[in-house]
């Protein structure tokens, strides 16, 4: 198989939920026909890989396993708050989006990097946990738990970077979700990837300002570059 290193970098914006999740769902499905095409006739196309940033209105989403209980509004409260609600395909329980949040989809074929659900998942946290670094904001993983955290074994350990993920043949969708500049008063109306009694946080809580999002998302694709081997284009 030729491997194919260059993952294509898009911001899409701030974007409705739905229309991002058909839009992966697009470019997920063309490179599982290439993968398909070339089992079936033997063939060598290149696969593609893409990354999309994106900032979504107010949203909640559960995930395929996650426990709707987990969501503490009903549809009226959801509407006078501005928010949608959608069950999706991901891993994971229920998570919020909105603004001020960096949403990134890597819609990768792993095949062009390694086979190892496991390894892509630290791979992406350790990108997140080394752009923190670069805030002088200490994160790290908690075991058990996706995701990137602050204060893991402390009473006051932290959540401020929510992941979920879908793959199928080694194509990955879905992906994750930091909080800089977000309102975390929208994490109140969930109980946030399910883990009762753990707060969420943002680096604009805990660095005290705003952050510019488009510094920290170029931060992000550089140590995604070098993690994975790769050349974003």
């Amino acid at each position: 198989m030729v491997k194919n290193k260059k993952v294509r970098v898009e911001d899409l914006g701030f974007k409705d939920y739905k229309e991002t999740w058909d839009f992966q769902e697009t470019l997920f499905q063309e490179i599982l026909d290439i993968k398909i095409k070339n089992k079936r006739e033997e063939s060598e196309l290149v696969t593609p890989n893409h990354f999309l940033y994106v900032a979504h209105p107010h949203v909640y989403t559960l995930g395929k396993s996650g426990d709707f209980s987990n969501l503490l509004l009903n549809e009226k409260q959801l509407e006078e708050k501005g928010a949608t609600f959608y069950k999706i395909n991901r891993g994971g329980d229920i998570t919020y989006h909105g603004p001020g949040q960096i949403v990134g989809y890597p819609i990768l074929d792993l095949e062009n990097f390694f086979t190892d659900i496991h390894k892509y998942l630290r791979l992406l946290e350790e990108a997140i946990i080394q752009t923190l670094a670069e805030y002088g904001l200490q994160s790290e993983r908690s075991e058990g738990e996706t995701g990137v955290w602050l204060g893991v074994g402390t009473p006051f350990a932290r959540k401020i970077c929510a992941m979920g993920v879908r793959a199928s043949r080694w194509v990955t969708m879905h992906g994750f979700a930091l909080n800089v500049n977000a309102d975390l008063g929208y994490f109140d109306n969930i109980i946030p990837c399910g883990i009762k009694g753990k707060a969420v946080t943002s680096m604009h809580v805990e660095l005290g300002r705003s952050v510019d999002e488009n510094e920290v998302k170029r931060k992000i694709v550089n140590h995604f570059a070098i993690l994975f081997e790769a050349e974003m284009i």
